[in-house]
């Protein structure tokens, strides 16, 4: 039996002991989960009407519409953090230093900044009749600076060798970082760069803070002004926005799965010549190769036209 250096292999008694352990700790758990939905039940969360309102046209739309808003905030947010990403981590991986220095004193500064504070400074300062920019412009500036992390260190992970190749043919600066550098770093950070796209996606939800109509200040809508049996349906209402929040961020994960599959598969680079294969050569490329090294045509001096024995 094989066993790692930092993992010790456990023996019969040790396995014996986890399973135990496993088997306790799950019936802890579902006898918390059990206790919680029984004091719900009694509370009357879980009773059929709070769940009906659903069903309502109204609330419907509203959803539909939070929906949407929630979506056209993180599109924009999205591509203004990537397209922030790369300026930011090209310019601090710039030989120029008043270049360098102003993308690292901005990363920094705005990495150190609360999110939330980043928005509702942006909100209030520039963009008071426009909540969405001002939602996604935050969003923008906070994510773009850890987008150029992940970035820089993604180029600095490319083997050295590479770039002095590239520099050894002649390119350009500009010609090395988008032809050389910047497609295998984003090929090779892309799980962490998707990740980060979730954690935008989530953090739309606080566009609460500016009145933003996206989901969670849609949910505090109707959990808030809906009564139901002399009370408020704020269960129902987590449950049912929360399973839209996972059901997203699950899209987006397998969207990025599928967009990495498809990178490993595609075929890049020159194929090497199998040593064992058999070349075929045309039966014209082979007459114009013995023509050429023979200096006239195949069969001989005696053979050919014009040419008399003696």
């Amino acid at each position: 039996m094989s066993a790692s250096v930092l993992f010790d292999a456990p023996g019969p008694k040790a396995r014996i002991r986890n399973r135990i352990y496993a088997v306790v700790g799950t019936l802890v758990i579902l006898a918390l989960v059990a206790v919680s939905l029984m004091r719900l039940a009694d509370k009357g969360h879980l009773a059929p009407a709070m769940w009906d309102i659903f069903n309502y046209a109204g609330i419907r739309q509203n959803i539909a519409d939070a929906l949407l808003a929630t979506l056209k905030a993180f599109a924009l947010a999205a591509v203004g953090s990537l397209v922030l990403g790369v300026l930011l981590a090209v310019g601090r991986l710039s030989d120029h230093k008043p270049v360098r220095w102003f993308a690292t004193a901005f990363i920094e500064v705005f990495r150190s900044i609360p999110l939330l504070i980043t928005i509702f400074a942006v909100w209030v300062a520039f963009l008071t009749d426009y909540s969405m920019w001002a939602l996604a412009l935050g969003l923008s500036v906070y994510n773009g600076c850890v987008q150029a992390e992940v970035l820089r260190a993604g180029v600095n992970a490319v083997p050295r060798g590479q770039r002095e190749a590239a520099y050894a043919l002649g390119m350009t600066k500009t010609q090395v970082m988008t032809s050389v550098l910047l497609p295998q770093a984003v090929r090779a950070m892309l799980p962490t760069i998707i990740s980060q796209l979730v954690v935008t996606l989530k953090d739309t939800s606080l566009g609460f803070v500016i009145l933003y109509p996206e989901l969670l200040y849609s949910a505090r809508l109707i959990a808030s002004n809906t009564l139901v049996n002399g009370q408020y349906p704020y269960v129902s209402v987590i449950v049912v926005f929360g399973a839209i929040y996972i059901a997203l961020c699950l899209a987006l994960s397998a969207l990025a799965t599928w967009i990495e599959k498809r990178g490993r598969r595609a075929k890049t680079g020159v194929k090497v010549a199998d040593p064992d294969a058999t070349v075929v050569v045309p039966a014209q490329a082979a007459a114009d190769s013995s023509e050429g090294a023979v200096g006239g045509p195949v069969g001989g001096p005696a053979d050919g036209p014009g040419i008399t024995k003696n």
